[in-house]
């Protein structure tokens, strides 16, 4: 695929940014997508490898036939590049811009060289192709007269609702938020994905036939007993909203909370809302977590101007290169520098164990206490001497997601006989053997987060469209 010889005759490029000083007095996108002739190199560049571990689990779990869109770009042929992207993914959109990119750490030519650019030439197609129309509705030519109601507006509950009404399905997506999206929605800011990019698939999921409820929170506002009586099918895509808690003194201060918070507020702030958000300016952030969500905190803290971010993390500062655990095909293990790092304004710690928190009379946070650690042999010991007091104005949990909600719907399902996994998510049949993403409960599917934990966009797509297919079998018997 591509050019014979690319990988030997050109330079790995990635897409190009706008200034740290520009990009951060706003909540633009601030990536540019490749121009032609830059693609058509940077697809050259995909080796022909024989055995494409870019596809598959290792690499790209919504299964994007990588080598075969790349050959498309590097040939000039944009509208059969995107034809073929949207055969495996109803995105690409979303993953161009928010996906790690484990396909680029399988790719072949990492292992003598820099990997081929595959997520920036993945954004580069599809955005060609909203640039020049060729993304339309395909509504279904038959009905089947079966009504499915999917629960949660996430990736996962829009690709498996796509998916199903372009098989004939009456779809319904219920969304207890005020607007359609999930996480995409209100957990990622807008500077890495503006929120007209959800609108504009919503609009096209509507012309297909699929119907938006908004504000409607199902377990209150409709109960699982009348959704089970009034639809043929159930889809729970409701994500794992339930954050992973930190229990110090101190937790319950003014000025401590969820990431997610943070996040949430600011994005309905942004998107013109009338809200209280959280406001990081002139004071002095820490952000204990550092996944993707920490990262997003620091970028959203400097845009507000904050006095000093600090972003810790309990465990050990990767190496910087591929780690000998994460042997390639896997995704590597190394230390990788997010943008909303590379803008500066931020101290990131490794090895950091929270203490707890200190406060004012005011019952406001003022200090966090912690110490430096080591892990030997499994376990987490206290450094002697490190322990530490640093100013903080605000404090940000940033340290993943442990479960779906349980509160109603689940709660209620439960009383239908909804398991649960030891994890605490919702159970259901996964994998070569039975990958029917059937619940415990009658005619009731689970898919995405929901039913893995928190995970990647792309397993959540991957797992929505291939629940829909299970569920379309289960309609059409």
């Amino acid at each position: 695929m591509g050019k014979p010889t690319g990988f030997v005759e050109y330079q790995r490029e990635g897409l190009k940014y706008e200034s740290k000083e520009t990009r951060i007095q706003n909540y633009k996108e601030f990536e540019k997508p490749f121009d032609e002739s830059v693609a058509k190199i940077q697809a050259a560049r995909c080796m022909d490898c024989g055995i494409p571990f870019c596809h598959g689990d290792t690499g790209c779990p919504v299964d994007n036939l990588i080598p075969e869109f790349n050959d498309f770009v590097y040939k000039g042929k944009w509208k059969e590049a995107v034809e073929n992207l949207h055969s495996t993914n109803n995105f690409p959109e979303f993953t161009g811009r928010l996906c790690p990119a484990p396909c680029e750490g399988a790719c072949t030519v990492g292992l003598i060289d820099k990997p081929v650019s595959i997520k920036a030439i993945e954004r580069t197609i599809i955005d060609r192709a909203f640039d020049e129309g060729w993304v339309v509705p395909l509504p279904s030519n038959v009905k089947s007269g079966k009504k499915v109601a999917v629960v949660g507006s996430g990736p996962a509950g829009l690709a498996a609702a796509q998916q199903l009404a372009r098989a004939g399905h009456d779809v319904v997506v219920f969304e207890k938020a005020d607007r359609i999206g999930g996480l995409l929605r209100y957990g990622i800011p807008d500077f890495k994905m503006e929120k007209h990019l959800i609108d504009r698939r919503v609009k096209q999921m509507e012309a297909e036939g699929v119907v938006f409820k908004i504000n409607t929170h199902v377990g209150k506002d409709i109960t699982a007993k009348q959704l089970l009586a009034e639809y043929d099918s159930v889809v729970l895509a409701m994500g794992a909203e339930r954050p992973r808690d930190l229990n110090v003194p101190g937790r319950e201060l003014k000025g401590v909370h969820y990431a997610m918070n943070f996040l949430t507020f600011n994005n309905q702030k942004v998107a013109g809302d009338n809200v209280d958000y959280i406001s990081a300016k002139d004071k002095h952030v820490i952000v204990i977590g550092g996944g993707d969500t920490g990262s997003d905190c620091v970028g959203t803290s400097n845009r507000h101007g904050a006095k000093s971010v600090t972003q810790i993390e309990l465990f050990p500062e990767p190496p910087k290169d591929r780690d000998s655990s994460t042997p390639w095909p896997l995704y590597p293990k190394m230390l990788r520098t997010s943008s909303s790092q590379e803008e500066g304004n931020v101290i990131r710690k490794w090895s950091i164990n929270t203490l707890g928190f200190r406060s004012n009379d005011k019952g406001e946070v003022t200090a966090i206490r912690g110490n430096e650690v080591r892990f030997e042999n499994g376990k987490m010991e206290p450094i002697p001497g490190t322990e530490f007091e640093w100013p903080a104005d605000l404090v940000f949990l940033a340290m993943g997601f442990v479960s779906p909600v349980k509160e109603d719907l689940i709660s209620q399902l439960q009383e239908a006989g909804l398991e649960l996994d030891k994890a605490g998510n919702v159970k259901a049949n996964f994998g070569t053997k039975d990958g029917s993403f059937a619940t415990s409960v009658p005619k009731v599917f689970a898919c995405g987060d929901v039913r893995r934990g928190q995970s990647l966009i792309v397993w959540a797509i991957s797992e929505g469209r291939k629940c829909a297919d299970q569920v379309n079998k289960h309609l059409l018997v």
